[in-house]
């Protein structure tokens, strides 16, 4: 049986995702589609997910703008996925449509595979208030990770976030100029929002001076591949962790959900480098 999958979400046209699924079906030997349905701000969101659902898909995955206004649409949601507060995949399931949320766990599922000697006694910090530092908190704290701090502009969507961790994460809220006095305490610093994504690519989140020598930047933004943020990093020595790698690994994960097959994705890093490089 083919299997029937899709995207949701506006603007997707140039969404790498049906290139990723292809390849992970060619991977698992399975045959399938995964296409772009687009719903537009002006359309019914409802109208148009009833529509998804008559045309009898396997799955789909939710981007931008919709994560939160599929929730009352679904029949269960993961725990996961209430606790980061956005679904970005859902699969059909005995008649039933399930959310998860694969953004956090593929972040760290990422960042593990190409830093192995990343380990939950890190000091951590994320920069960021939004929905990816949600997820990506959410992940790092189920997985044990002691100490992770969020520093952001306003400190009001931080402390929101810090209070997933339900006392089982030590977190210190900061604002960015507080963060960046104190970072030379952490271990790996994570950049979750959107700055320093095109056609803004000289701005960045904030200045890296004073960086511990070894510390792990990531940045998840991925068009530039290497943003102002990591460039910044690369010239004071530290190691750096491409956005792109998260893309990845957040799809093999909602891959898993969909169909139960692994697929290994290493040797697809440089096929998508060179997609978005152009």
């Amino acid at each position: 049986m083919d299997l029937k999958l899709a995207l949701i979400g506006t603007p997707i046209q140039h969404s790498l995702s049906p290139w990723i699924h292809q390849q992970f079906l060619e991977k698992a030997g399975m045959n399938g589609e995964y296409q772009l349905f687009e719903i537009l701000p002006e359309e019914s969101f409802e109208d148009r997910v009833m529509e998804l659902k008559g045309m009898g898909v396997d799955g789909f995955n939710v981007t931008v703008p919709y994560k939160q206004k599929i929730f009352p649409f679904l029949d269960e949601v993961d725990k996961n996925a209430v606790k980061a507060g956005a679904v970005n995949t859902v699969v059909r399931r005995n008649g039933k449509w399930i959310g998860y949320n694969t953004d956090g766990t593929g972040f760290l599922r990422s960042l593990k595979t190409y830093y192995p000697s990343v380990n939950p006694s890190m000091q951590i910090l994320l920069i960021g208030g939004g929905g990816a530092t949600r997820g990506i908190y959410y992940a790092m704290a189920a997985a044990g990770y002691e100490n992770i701090d969020i520093a952001n502009r306003t400190t009001k969507k931080a402390e929101e976030i810090a209070e997933l961790s339900e006392g089982a994460v030590h977190t210190t809220v900061l604002d960015l100029d507080n963060a960046q006095e104190q970072l030379k305490k952490y271990d790996v610093i994570i950049q979750t929002t959107s700055v320093g994504m095109k056609p803004y690519t000289d701005h960045s989140i904030m200045p890296l001076d004073g960086l511990k020598q070894g510390a792990i930047v990531s940045d998840i933004v991925y068009q530039p591949l290497k943003t102002a943020f990591l460039l910044q990093a690369d010239e004071l020595g530290a190691d750096t962790h491409l956005g792109h790698t998260m893309l990845l690994y957040q799809a093999q994960h909602a891959f898993e959900i969909w169909t139960g097959k692994n697929v290994d994705v290493e040797e697809m890093d440089n096929k998508l480098m060179k997609i978005l490089e152009g």
